[in-house]
């Protein structure tokens, strides 16, 4: 089916239309670089910088050019091998992933490590006698004091 061609002629319309709206907002853009805005501008002859201000405006100076660019440094590595490092960069990194899956290690020699651990943080300390712990929240309880009754 071939749809005939003066259904569409709005959309040619409102593309235009977008075209005209884009140009008209670049030229209004660019307008506002025509001028130089610090040619006519006036520096406070109170502000503490105006002396400094005015100096470095009346002052002449060279200004930088392509020839002062410094030349290519010839101690850098060539592009290639940076893409090479970058290349075991990558590796490396996949390598490790691989070796550290899910399911590609387990746990051995536990009893071991655990043995080696308890030797290392030295003796146990003993368990605290449950008297002493009963006494001290007997004594808690007593010194308790119940909250006021509420106002009515």
């Amino acid at each position: 089916m071939t749809p005939l061609a003066r259904l569409f002629v709005n959309a040619r319309q409102g593309s235009a239309a977008a075209r005209l709206l884009a140009a008209a907002g670049a030229s209004a853009l660019l307008a506002g670089c025509v001028g130089n805005p610090f040619d006519t501008a006036k520096v406070d002859p109170t502000s503490p910088v105006a002396a400094e201000v005015s100096r470095l405006t009346r002052e002449a100076r060279a200004y930088p050019t392509f020839a002062g660019i410094p030349k290519k440094p010839t101690d850098v590595r060539p592009l290639r091998q940076f893409g090479r490092a970058a290349d075991e960069v990558t590796a490396a990194g996949a390598a490790l992933e691989q070796a550290t899956a899910p399911s590609t290690w387990t746990l051995g020699d536990t009893d071991s490590f655990a043995a080696r651990a308890r030797s290392a943080a030295g003796p146990e300390a003993a368990p605290a006698d449950p008297r002493s712990t009963e006494a001290f929240a007997e004594d808690l309880r007593r010194r308790a004091t119940p909250p006021p009754p509420p106002k009515r």
